[in-house]
């Protein structure tokens, strides 16, 4: 079975344009968001949009040797649905590039349920029953799965953010199973999204070598300065079809 990450990425995010090409500790934030991925030994597919705006994206990715799949802005589920029939992957590992600093472990964990379920309706994820920090999301499912909800889905949202349609079941055969840890960590946040945000993510990287930490030690820093926690603690996630 051919598995393959797929991230999404673009430059034109309404609340912190140019986000994933920010940068900490001199480097792009994309560049350490593709760091993360490619420590897992699984091929990385860059979706991102056909706009002009997004040919850094497609530049840097391609500078490390990686697949750029461009496509739709808005149709998303269309983007990924391409991108992994252009990549023959079976099955799909969906990230956002907004989490530069995911875990590899985590990702390799959901891909080891995934695969031992051995069901191509199967949904895995660590955002079913939140547990991880905002940040750490991964979800694996079938790539036929995702070409029947890009076949199958009609609803703006379901489009734009690619995964409801699995997870909420609409077909009526998703399984859907969790990636959980102890103890809970969901009230951190380390994904990228406010001005806020990226400070945190600055400080972690820049003052805590954040970059080559696992979950585990992510959490830990962020339990050891509360302060950190405090800088994005009042951030709101923007709501599906926001």
């Amino acid at each position: 079975m051919k598995v393959g990450i797929i991230t999404q990425a673009r430059m034109t995010s309404t609340r912190l344009p140019g986000k994933v090409m920010l940068t900490a500790a001199g480097r792009p934030l994309l560049d350490i968001h593709l760091d993360r991925l490619s420590a897992t030994d699984l091929p990385v597919i860059v979706a991102t949009t056909t706009n002009a705006a997004d040919d850094p994206i497609a530049g840097l990715a391609g500078s490390r040797g990686l697949t750029v799949f461009r496509g739709s802005e808005e149709d998303v589920l269309g983007r990924f649905a391409g991108a992994a029939d252009e990549a023959g992957l079976d099955a799909v590992v969906r990230v956002t590039s907004d989490c530069p600093l995911l875990d590899p472990e985590v990702i390799g964990d959901a891909v080891r349920l995934f695969t031992e379920l051995n069901d191509p309706d199967a949904y895995v994820s660590n955002v079913i029953e939140r547990t991880y920090p905002r940040g750490l999301d991964v979800e694996v499912f079938s790539a036929a799965a995702l070409a029947d909800a890009d076949a199958s889905a009609t609803d703006p949202s379901d489009r734009e953010h690619v995964t409801p349609y699995l997870y909420a079941n609409r077909s009526g055969r998703t399984t859907l199973r969790s990636i959980t840890r102890t103890p809970d960590a969901s009230r951190h946040r380390i994904t990228l999204d406010t001005a806020d945000d990226l400070t945190v993510i600055r400080r972690l990287i820049e003052d805590h070598d954040a970059a080559r930490l696992d979950a585990a030690g992510l959490v830990a820093v962020l339990d050891a300065h509360p302060e950190l926690t405090a800088i994005n603690a009042h951030v709101e996630q923007k709501k599906l079809g926001g």
